[in-house]
């Protein structure tokens, strides 16, 4: 695995976690039919970059915190558990990447 040759083995599960969360949520809403996306894993200067691209419209936005809601909760989670995160431009659709000091 790309963090074990990087010799990144502090957070790994919050960093897997918001991995996890990020490609779902571009597939579940950032996708059109017969797109897909993209990942990246980047590291400098100690932080470690997780980038998920997708060509969907459209601005995700953190859920609110309904206990009975079966979803919702994926970028909550990023927000908690990366150091920062974020939502850039890209055409077609966004990036959404988020940052562990590692």
């Amino acid at each position: 695995m790309t963090l074990d040759a990087w010799g990144v083995t502090s957070r790994r599960d919050d960093l897997l976690l918001c991995v996890s969360e990020l490609a779902t949520n571009a597939l579940l809403h950032g996708v059109p039919p017969g797109r897909g996306y993209r990942l990246r894993l980047l590291r400098f200067e100690g932080v470690v970059r997780v980038e998920v691209h997708d060509s969907g419209p459209g601005r995700p936005r953190v859920g609110g915190r309904n206990p009975s809601s079966e979803g919702g909760r994926g970028l909550l989670l990023v927000a908690e558990l990366a150091d920062r995160w974020g939502i850039g431009p890209r055409t077609p659709g966004k990036v959404v990447w988020s940052e562990f000091d590692a």
